[in-house]
């Protein structure tokens, strides 16, 4: 799933997590952050999946193998990737997944992982969450071992989430994976859904929502689920009885607003360093986007090349992404209006004198 922030993709990322467990899959859930490699959060998680399908008779024997060869990646890649903690429950094997070679090594793994899985009758499902930030190289690898497994029709098989950057990212790391994968996109929901959302929730505690306060919301939050969840939360408050009204929902607009930037857009905003916030307060200046490059460096006096690495950092930290050649979007929905009320004025342009 490829969608920006706030759309509900981890939401639904968990209850595809539950509803596999309902139907007797297994499955391994991790979150990509940026600061660790790939291995280091899978091999803990893998470790858990191999032990409990060693307790299904039939898998026992594979299980054991797949174990020996979690810790031979482990070992063999350890130096490599310095991040690698993972308690050992059997000797490595020789030779099996053990060459110190990301690609091959993991794809031997989820071999033998699937030979487990379909030893036990069931099916392995691994979710991964904020998937863009898995590093290029290390993405080529996860991609490829998951294109073996397919070849050899062993049931392992991926679900994860990241921001719209990731279809490229993939595309870039290994090309067939546009073959390989799905890319449902993830957006705001129609203003027929959105409506519900609000409404419903209310009425199910039998609080009545007048019409123009729920069409209200639908306008403020266009459709984005956290978005909703907070009008909702802050109009809730601001109800002085059994019904939200226009003017409930206009009063608890400020704190909607403000609860928003504490929880939503500043804890973004910390993480970037000067250059990148005058970056995408330049950006904010053009509105919501997306933008030409040329246009965000014009605003800055400076040359879309001499912008380049900020941009590239930017893309990094999940802040923006480009939809097409030499566009720039944010990937947080309404970033454009957060950044004018946290950087007013002009003070940030180059050349303007502090007021």
């Amino acid at each position: 799933m490829v969608g920006l922030r706030g759309v509900g993709k981890t939401v639904l990322l968990n209850q595809m997590q539950r509803d596999a467990e309902a139907s007797n899959f297994h499955t391994v859930y991790v979150e990509a952050p940026e600061t660790r490699s790939l291995p280091a959060i899978l091999a803990p998680q893998l470790r858990l999946a191999l032990l409990r399908l060693s307790r299904v008779e039939t898998a026992r024997a594979a299980a054991i193998v797949g174990l020996r060869a979690l810790a031979g990646f482990a070992s063999a890649l350890k130096l490599k990737f310095g991040d690698i903690e993972l308690g050992f429950d059997y000797d490595p094997e020789p030779g099996l997944a053990d060459n110190g070679d990301l690609e091959g090594d993991l794809s031997a793994l989820l071999t033998q992982v699937g030979e487990v899985a379909k030893a036990a009758g069931t099916a392995l499902i691994i979710f991964v969450d904020e998937l863009q930030y898995v590093e290029e190289s290390q993405l080529a690898a996860l991609i490829t071992a998951l294109h073996r497994v397919s070849q050899l029709a062993l049931p392992v098989a991926l679900v994860g989430a990241g921001l719209p950057q990731l279809r490229g990212r993939a595309g870039n790391a290994k090309s067939y994976a546009e073959r390989l994968f799905d890319y449902p996109e993830i957006g705001p929901l129609p203003p027929d859904q959105a409506r519900i959302a609000f409404v419903k929730p209310a009425e199910d505690e039998n609080v009545q929502v007048d019409p123009d306060a729920a069409e209200r919301v639908v306008e403020v939050t266009r459709g984005y689920p956290y978005f909703i969840q907070t009008w909702g939360s802050c109009a809730w408050d601001a109800a002085s009885n059994d019904r939200i009204t226009l003017k409930d929902v206009q009063d608890a607009s400020v704190q909607a607003i403000a609860a928003l930037d504490v929880s939503f857009f500043l804890v973004r905003f910390d993480r970037m360093t000067v250059a990148e916030k005058v970056y995408l307060r330049a950006m904010s200046e053009l509105g919501e986007g997306p933008h030409r490059s040329g246009d965000i460096a014009g605003i800055l006096n400076r040359s879309s090349q001499s912008l380049g690495p900020i941009r590239s950092s930017l893309i990094g930290k999940g802040m923006i992404w480009s939809p097409n050649h030499g566009d720039t979007a944010f990937t947080v929905p309404m970033f454009d209006e957060f950044m004018r009320r946290i950087m007013p004025g002009h003070d940030w342009k180059p050349g303007s004198s502090s007021s």
